[in-house]
């Protein structure tokens, strides 16, 4: 991702802590759907879903909104640097405008 995000001109140096967050938030979102899917594996009713708390109470999985709020970190981040359909429609980048003539920006 950094590489391309630099090569279209969306990232420079100061931009690292943006990245690592969206790295870190991608990181955990992957981390908690595979617990969700490996214990899936195990729960045919609730796919995972659910747990039973320990007086036998059915709650939502704590990992379900680990992996909730991860996704929804990821995507604020990933809007941030064009990385989404609606996002691309907003920013320019360096790569458009490797046709356009530099004057324009003083004349045009």
């Amino acid at each position: 991702m950094a590489s391309w995000l630099h090569k279209i001109g969306l990232l420079s140096e100061v931009d690292r802590a943006a990245l690592a967050a969206y790295a870190q938030a991608y990181g955990r979102w992957v981390q908690a759907e595979r617990a969700i899917a490996k214990m899936a594996e195990k729960d045919q009713l609730t796919g995972g879903l659910m747990i039973k708390t320990s007086n036998g109470n059915a709650i939502q999985n704590p990992l379900v909104g680990t992996a909730n709020k991860a996704a929804s970190d990821m995507m604020r981040y990933a809007a941030e640097f064009g990385m989404t359909p609606s996002a691309r429609t907003r920013i320019e980048t360096q790569a458009s405008d490797q046709n356009a003539d530099p004057a324009d920006r003083f004349f045009g």
